[in-house]
């Protein structure tokens, strides 16, 4: 189609849909200064609410009154649940080791600790250092300082983070990412 005819058909095509659309425009500035001269007054919740509820279909508000009534319970559920002594879940052991030959000195630091280190020991000489830390269910923060050097990151961790410029291991504990 050349250019001259396709711009002949969009001329076309906005004439009609401003002929089609005319008959909705006459009184319109009347309707608009009625409009806000009177406007309409919000109506109340209560009214929302019983206009909402009648329905033609039972189903629908059968429906409506399970899901209140699912609704109602898994509150008050959760509230009654919240009211119930909670025991902690048990520290279980965890074991932290790291191959050091040669070291002398290897200490665990992390959050469960407040970055307090814990000595590991190298019990048959053989450079794998290991401590066993009971720890409860979590996720945790840790890194190995070997002959006062950071390790940050553990071949063994779950996940390794940057904190304040130094890597610092991940571990899960009872929970996602075991």
């Amino acid at each position: 189609m050349p250019w001259d005819e396709v711009e002949a058909w969009i001329r076309k095509a906005v004439d009609r849909e401003v002929r089609a659309g005319a008959p909705g425009l006459e009184g319109l500035e009347a309707r608009v200064v009625r409009r806000l001269a009177h406007p309409p007054r919000p109506r109340s919740l209560v009214v929302r609410l019983r206009e909402a509820l009648v329905v033609r279909s039972p189903r629908l508000v059968y429906a409506f009154g399970v899901g209140l009534l699912l609704l109602v319970a898994g509150f008050a559920g959760g509230r009654l649940s919240a009211l119930l002594p909670r025991r902690p879940a048990p520290a279980g052991p965890n074991t932290f080791t790291i191959a050091a030959p040669g070291a002398k000195e290897v200490v665990l630091v992390g959050d469960f600790s407040a970055w307090q280190p814990i000595s590991l020991f190298d019990h048959d000489g053989d450079g794998v250092w290991s401590v066993t830390v009971a720890l409860p269910p979590g996720r945790y923060e840790y890194a190995f300082v070997v002959d006062g050097r950071w390790v940050g990151q553990d071949p063994l961790a779950a996940e390794y983070v940057r904190t304040f410029g130094e890597y610092v291991s991940v571990r899960y504990i009872g929970g996602e990412g075991q």
